[in-house]
């Protein structure tokens, strides 16, 4: 069974690659810059650009299995997901393991949430097998919200189980070693517990000492706080999104996908900030 990994010169896609067991199989590595990836002695490195269909068509050829991880953020990445998407097809791939988002749906308030959810429908209407990871939001990324120490977002008293980027590349690792017995399954990807962003800056602060705390905004001091940057309206719409998101309690379900599917704990915010392994003694 050849196996195709997509985002390889990124964190998740790169860690996929890491967990992966060797039992022989080959890897074909996928990369818009292949220069960038450094091949091992069972990888194979293609040139692949989701939005070229038939130059991912050929990069495609004789894969078997693949993880298809979403795009980075931009105003066509909808449109780059169904060509590859009808590459893949089109290549003859057999089973796509997709990268979605929790509360993926029609009209889920995270405007993001919508191209996954489109994404997903591609490859359903596709006929090929698929296995959809929803992801919660990224626990790692959490930290990052905080701009001067202020995590600022309409998020209210809402929670987010956020997942660690770590947790969906092992449950990736494990889809992709046995993808038959996966077909068909959409697992959420969360975290152990559903925190408010309250709560999450509470736990940075105790554990790295950096002071840190959550203004709960309005919408329309979210979107004035954000005009500075000048970014383009689709991607303010994202930014404000993922708080109001978490305020309508699209993302606050916690899912056992994680420790079932690894056989260890999901891994918390503490334990994520902290370094702890999950499932060692000391661990809260």
């Amino acid at each position: 069974m050849t196996i195709g990994l997509s985002g390889v010169t990124g964190h998740l896609g790169s860690r996929v690659r890491e967990l992966l067991p060797d039992t022989g199989q080959p890897l074909v590595l996928l990369a818009r810059t292949p220069a960038k990836v450094t091949a091992g002695p069972r990888d194979e490195v293609r040139a692949c650009d989701f939005a070229d269909l038939e130059g991912a068509t050929r990069a495609l050829s004789g894969v078997e299995t693949l993880l298809m991880v979403s795009a980075a953020e931009a105003a066509d990445r909808l449109d780059q997901h169904r060509a590859f998407v009808r590459a893949a097809a089109d290549a003859g791939v057999r089973h796509v393991v997709y990268t979605s988002f929790q509360g993926a749906a029609l009209l889920c308030t995270f405007t993001l949430g919508r191209d996954h959810w489109a994404t997903e429908q591609a490859i359903r209407e596709s006929g090929m097998a698929f296995t959809f990871l929803r992801d919660s939001f990224y626990a790692d990324f959490l930290p990052l919200m905080a701009q001067d120490g202020v995590i600022r977002g309409p998020a209210g008293n809402g929670r987010v189980a956020a997942v660690a980027r770590e947790d969906v590349a092992a449950v990736a690792a494990v889809v992709l070693a046995d993808p038959r017995s996966h077909a068909g399954a959409t697992y959420d990807l969360t975290g152990p517990e559903a925190l408010t962003l309250s709560e999450a800056a509470a736990t940075i602060e105790e554990v790295t000492g950096r002071p840190t705390r959550f203004v709960d905004e309005t919408l329309p001091e979210a979107y004035a706080s954000r005009a500075s940057y000048a970014a383009p309206d689709w991607q303010v719409e994202a930014w404000v999104s993922t708080y109001t998101a978490i305020a309508a309690g699209e993302v606050a379900t916690v899912s056992d996908a994680v420790p079932r599917l690894t056989g260890r704990p999901a891994t918390s915010l503490r334990d994520l900030l902290t370094g702890a392994q999950p499932g060692q003694p000391g661990n809260r």
